[in-house]
């Protein structure tokens, strides 16, 4: 599906390459992934904090106890929801630093790290189809319900926060996690299967949802292994749930754990097309071809 002749690839394998650092031990990406978790805890007790201290209590315990479903669009819970997975972005720029085994761009490609003319030219492209989608969905349901209870600022937030999100979970699971099985494993399509298992399971939601995020991690796992970094998957990931965002905020759904069939259905085959689309168009035009200009940091 997406596949390209790595001997027309002038970069190093993506998933395997924390093993073309000089520093590179087997142990040194646990000790990552251990130093990672614990200012995550660490960050994430401050940020609860200060959301209980300026909002209440009831705002997190209400997302702790009951999961997805206490979200709501227009309140404060969801910039939380989003917060807690962009501080993972301090969390492994930090363990990197003391860890010294490699650049903390490298998690974002091994081109020489993130681009983001790479991830806005990979954005356009799901953006269309889902717009299309949307839409056609629009036309056939008929079931606009109008912005409610969703203020400007919340949208503008959101549209920052969102993307930061994605972004974050991607170097999570398809950096810091894909890379170091792949540098263990020495075999990236493993790496891959492994990661998107992983993480399906930490998503809470019913068994197709849990079948659709991990179809989903492996749609992302191979386009960045075949991309040699994280701009497609990101911008994928990005447009998905800015969609799912929007579709709430319409009122043309709410936020559940229990994904349908019709839902499993059409997030894979949206996932798929974009994916594709974005390889080949990418490819053709080039797009992955030059070395990110950034300083690997």
């Amino acid at each position: 599906m997406l596949s390209m002749n790595n001997d027309e690839n002038k970069f190093p394998d993506y998933v395997t390459f924390p093993r073309t650092f000089e520093k590179y031990k087997w142990y040194k990406p646990l000790i990552t992934i251990v130093l990672v978790a614990i200012l995550y805890f660490v960050f994430n007790t401050i940020l609860t904090g200060v959301f209980q201290a300026v909002y209440g209590t009831n705002v997190i315990d209400g997302i702790m106890k009951g999961g997805y479903e206490t979200l709501n669009s227009s309140d404060v819970s969801v910039y939380y929801s989003y917060l807690s997975m962009v501080i993972f972005a301090p969390a492994i720029y930090i363990a990197s630093k003391i860890v010294r085994d490699r650049p903390f761009s490298s998690y974002s490609s091994s081109r020489g790290g993130w681009n983001w003319k790479i991830y806005f030219k990979c954005l356009s492209i799901p953006f269309v189809i889902y717009l299309v989608y949307f839409l056609i969905s629009l036309l056939i349901f008929n079931e606009y319900g109008g912005v409610s209870q969703v203020s400007l600022i919340c949208m503008i937030i959101s549209l920052i926060l969102i993307p930061a999100q994605c972004i974050i979970e991607e170097h999570v699971f398809r950096g810091l996690l894909m890379q170091t099985l792949g540098a263990w494993f020495k075999n990236p399509v493993l790496a891959i299967v492994i990661q998107a298992v992983i993480f399906a399971i930490v998503h809470s939601y019913n068994s197709l949802g849990v079948i659709s995020m991990g179809i989903s991690g492996l749609i992302y796992g191979l386009i960045s292994w075949r991309t040699n970094g994280l701009e497609a998957a990101s911008a994928i990931h990005s447009i998905n749930n800015l969609m799912a965002f929007f579709v709430v905020a319409l009122n043309l759904s709410s936020i559940s754990s229990t994904v349908t069939f019709w839902d499993f259905i059409s997030d894979i085959l949206l996932t798929l097309v974009s994916a594709i689309a974005i390889y080949y168009i990418g490819v053709k035009k080039g797009w992955f071809d030059e070395k990110t200009p950034d300083k690997l940091i």
